[in-house]
């Protein structure tokens, strides 16, 4: 896929939720004009909110939270749940979490560290890869797990992203490849410490005190660690700077992975999306500076450099960087932080000059409720008489539209949703599910399969009857 084929807002500012089962506050998500939204979910609560935010133009990115997962497989729970946010037109999806961590993404007894092939990096990629070939397969897209942005030896996110990539490049690699070029993107965890200044006008390397900082203005700096302040104090640093690299910065981590994926699979650019992240740490407790070769920063500057940050990634990030979503939405309101207000105040730059309406997917829109058409559709070799001979009371009581013909759902308006019970002979069934649900990824896809006696779908249907159901 290219970088245009992939279906989100066209706003890069995020934010992160509070967490599974919290409220939800669309008053907030306007008020900030946000149009990325991080969602760790407990399960499918948040699915009717999800209709509420693509209708609203916010992409919802979607993880559903498992304590410890370490490198748990995908289980039929998670499946089931996932097809929620699906079925209402969710496409961005997760799984796993910074896994170079060892607490809280693993169980106890676990050596947690790139070079343990066996217990971490082996059930990692293959795990995730069931995860993300599901994804594709429905047309939604897969993230390749966002790393904590760490230089540390034993969680360092470039040691563990050659880790991950390099097994499957010599393992995975043809079922990576299908996955890299049919929807895949990166998440990362950009926490740009105080990696970011505003320079003296003219002065590149000279930065401005943070008390006189202005978001709304020009010459500021979000491209650690290529920007001019470290390369003139050390020429030509990169992300993979030794020992451990150097990943502290908005888009780092997304060109190492850029570059890995380039030299070892030979594609891309994929888009990357920081789904957590921002001006961070939150300087509540007075002025914060961790790398002193940068300024310090307080409540104020946070909130200036943050508009500035989102308006630096629409203008002067890399096409391929989407947005981020700041650490998070409780920590902004709960603390009453001054960037909430600027946040308001300021208009947010679109990432590509404008929403990206353009690009939704073909057909009808995301179901809200019952689909607003209902339509049998019968694979080559179904006769119609067929089916109303054999589902007369199934018809009667659904009164759905039945017709041999798929291809006039794209004419079918974005405004209005559909349901689709598909009957087709068993090796029709992946030819239909490719048609159908794989091209228009909102229709409601519900698949009958025809065995050589019949009787089985006259039996689903009458029993559908029965219980009032219209979909299996």
């Amino acid at each position: 896929m290219q970088l245009s084929e992939y279906q989100w807002s066209g706003n890069p500012r995020g934010m992160h939720n509070e967490g599974s089962f919290s409220h939800f506050y669309p008053e907030r998500i306007t008020a900030l004009q946000l149009g990325w939204y991080k969602l760790v979910c407990g399960g499918e609560e948040y699915a009717p909110q999800c209709q509420w935010l693509l209708q609203n133009n916010v992409t919802p990115i979607i993880r559903i939270y498992r304590a410890y997962p370490g490198a748990m497989p995908v289980d039929d729970d998670m499946r089931r749940q996932w097809d929620q946010y699906l079925a209402v037109g969710c496409k961005w999806f997760e799984f796993y979490n910074e896994p170079n961590l060892s607490d809280p993404e693993w169980p106890a007894g676990i050596w947690v560290h790139p070079q343990n092939i066996d217990e971490v990096i082996r059930p990692l990629c293959e795990n995730w890869l069931v995860f993300a070939e599901y994804m594709v397969d429905r047309g939604a897209y897969p993230a390749f797990p966002a790393l904590s942005e760490s230089a540390n030896e034993s969680d360092s996110s470039v040691l563990w992203m050659d880790a991950l990539l390099g097994y499957m490049r010599d393992n995975l690699y043809d079922r990576f490849m299908r996955v890299l070029n049919n929807g895949a993107w990166i998440a990362t965890h950009p926490y740009t410490l105080n990696h970011f200044y505003q320079e003296e006008p003219g002065r590149p390397t000279v930065q401005r005190p943070y008390q006189s900082q202005n978001g709304t203005e020009g010459g500021w700096h979000f491209e650690y660690p290529y920007d001019p302040v470290t390369q003139s104090k050390s020429p030509g640093r990169t992300v993979f700077s030794p020992p451990y690299g150097d990943p502290n910065g908005i888009t780092a981590m997304g060109i190492a992975f850029q570059q890995r994926l380039a030299d070892w699979f030979g594609v891309g650019p994929l888009p990357v999306v920081g789904t957590e992240g921002g001006i961070y740490p939150i300087p509540v407790n007075g002025p914060e500076q961790p790398d002193r070769k940068y300024g310090a920063y307080d409540l104020n500057s946070h909130a200036e450099a943050t508009v500035a940050m989102f308006n630096w990634i629409a203008t002067n990030a890399p096409d391929w960087f989407l947005g981020s979503c700041m650490w998070k939405e409780d920590l902004y309101f709960n603390q009453n932080l001054p960037a909430i207000y600027r946040l308001r105040e300021v208009p947010q730059i679109w990432r590509f000059g404008g929403p990206l309406i353009a690009n939704r997917a073909p057909g009808p829109g995301p179901i809200q409720g019952e689909p607003t058409f209902h339509m049998v559709i019968l694979a080559p070799g179904i006769e119609p008489a067929w089916f109303f001979e054999t589902a007369q009371a199934y018809w009667n009581v659904f009164r759905p539209l039945v017709t041999t013909r798929w291809d006039f759902i794209e004419f079918i308006p974005y405004d209005h949703s559909l349901g689709a019970t598909v009957i087709a002979p068993p090796e029709m069934a992946a030819t239909m599910t490719e048609a159908i649900q794989i091209k228009y990824p909102n229709v409601l896809f519900d698949l009958l399969i025809v065995n050589s006696d019949r009787q089985g779908v006259a039996d689903a249907l009458n029993a559908r009857v029965w219980s009032n159901r219209r979909f299996g």
